[in-house]
C-alpha cells in the first residue's frame, strides 16, 4: 500500500527535499514558530509567593527578577502544548524525510561514515549553528511554558542535540551514509554553547549566527557542477553550497563590559568559511564517462572579522517585535567586514 503525504505536509517536504542538510534549517523555522511570543513573555501563572513559601524550589522560579513578592508555577496547559508540537515536529520531520531521501537508498545495518574532512568542516560548523538554533528556540518554547530555569536550559539545550542525533541514527542504517562521529562532536559544540553560557551567566553573551551570499560560477562547466551539486534555485544554494555560507560568532560588548556606555545591542562578529570547493573532498569528479580535475582551483579557508547587531536587546514593548527580533538573531547582518583569506587580508565595503 503506497503512502501519501496529507496535503499540508507536501510543501515541507519539497524543502526538506532539496538536501539531507535542509532538515536542519525546516525544523528550525518550525522551532522558531514554537518561540512566537516565548520570548516576551514567561507563560505561567504567578502567586503570591507566602502561598507557595514551602513548596519545592525545584518547582518555582521567580519570574520578574527584581520582583521578590511573586514567583511562577509551570502553565499545565502549555506544558503538555509544547510538549506535543515537539514530538509532532519532530516526528514529522523524520516522517518527511524517510519518505524524500531514505527511502531511495537502501538500508544496512549499523554503519561509520568519517566525513570530518569534508567541505574544509564548514558543514561541521553547520552542525553546531544548528544544535545551537533548535536548542534556543526550544529553550524558549519551554520557558513560554513556565518550566524552572534548569528545566528549560536542559529540555532545551539537549533538543537540537537529540533531534540531530536521531537523523545520525538515519544515516547510520543507510548504504549511502553512515554514522559521523565528527557530526556528533558538532552537535555537541552547538548544544553545548547554549547550556554552557546560560550556566555561566545566565544569557547568551555569545550567538551563533548564520549568513548567505550567492556565489558565481562563471565558467560554463563549473556552472554546470555548481548546478548538479548545489542545484540552481536560490533555496537549493543556500542549503547545499558551502562556498557561499559563513557562520559567526557574535560577542555582545556590553554584556561584558558592563560599566561601558556602548549601545546594549552592539556585537562584534568572528566569522568562518571557505571557497574553491568543487566536491566534498576534492576537486576532482566524474560526469558520465569523463572524470575532471580542477586543482587550478584552489580549496581556501576564510576568517572574518565584522560588527553586527544583538537583536534580542533591542528594547520594545511589542511581544510580536520581541518574536521577531529572537528569530532574527540566528542571522548575521550585512556589514563591513575584514577578511582574511590564502593569508592576505582585505576589506569588503558590504559582506553577507
Amino acid at each position: 500500500m503506497s503512502f501519501r503525504l496529507p496535503a499540508p505536509l507536501l510543501l515541507l517536504n519539497q524543502v526538506v527535499s532539496l538536501s539531507s542538510a535542509a532538515y536542519r534549517y525546516s525544523a528550525l523555522l518550525l522551532l522558531c514558530l514554537i518561540s512566537m511570543g516565548s520570548s516576551a513573555q514567561t507563560g505561567t501563572d504567578s502567586v503570591p509567593l507566602e502561598v507557595i513559601r514551602h513548596a519545592s524550589l525545584d518547582t518555582i522560579y521567580t519570574s520578574v527578577p527584581d520582583t521578590a513578592a511573586y514567583v511562577s508555577l509551570p502553565n499545565k496547559k502549555r506544558v503538555y502544548t509544547v510538549a506535543g508540537l515537539h514530538a509532532g515536529l519532530y516526528g514529522g520531520t523524520l516522517l518527511l524525510l524517510n519518505e524524500a531521501w531514505y527511502k531511495d537508498y537502501p538500508k544496512t545495518s549499523f554503519q561509520t561514515f568519517n566525513d570530518s574532512k569534508e567541505w574544509q568542516q564548514v558543514d561541521k560548523v553547520g552542525h553546531a549553528w544548528s544544535a545551537y538554533q533548535l536548542s534556543r528556540a526550544s529553550m524558549a518554547s519551554w520557558k513560554w511554558a513556565g518550566l524552572n530555569r534548569n528545566q528549560q536550559i536542559w529540555l532545551g539545550g539537549m533538543s537540537g542535540f537529540a533531534f540531530q542525533t536521531v537523523i545520525e541514527v538515519l544515516d547510520a542504517h543507510s548504504a549511502e551514509w553512515g554514522w559521523s562521529w565528527s557530526d556528533i562532536a558538532a552537535n555537541t559544540v552547538g548544544s553545548g554553547l547554549l547550556i554552557g553560557q546560560e550556566l555561566a551567566w545566565a544569557e547568551q553573551r555569545i550567538s551563533f549566527k548564520f549568513s548567505f551570499h550567492k556565489m558565481n560560477y562563471s565558467q560554463g562547466m563549473l556552472e554546470q557542477r555548481a548546478n548538479n551539486l548545489f542545484g540552481s534555485s536560490l533555496p537549493e544554494r543556500m542549503l547545499k553550497d558551502y562556498n557561499g555560507q559563513t557562520y559567526w560568532l557574535s560577542a555582545n560588548l556590553k554584556s561584558f563590559f558592563k560599566q561601558s556606555n556602548l549601545p546594549p545591542w552592539l556585537n562584534i562578529a568572528v566569522g568562518y568559511g571557505a571557497g574553491g570547493m568543487l566536491g566534498g573532498f576534492s576537486n576532482t569528479w566524474t560526469d558520465g564517462n569523463n572524470t575532471f580535475t580542477r586543482n587550478d582551483i584552489q580549496r581556501v579557508r576564510e576568517f572574518y572579522l565584522s560588527p553586527d547587531i544583538d537583536f534580542t536587546r533591542i528594547r520594545t514593548r511589542s511581544k510580536f517585535l520581541k518574536s521577531v527580533f529572537f528569530c532574527l538573531n540566528a542571522f548575521k547582518i550585512p556589514a563591513p567586514t575584514l577578511v582574511l583569506s590564502n593569508g592576505r587580508l582585505r576589506v569588503q565595503g558590504f559582506y553577507f
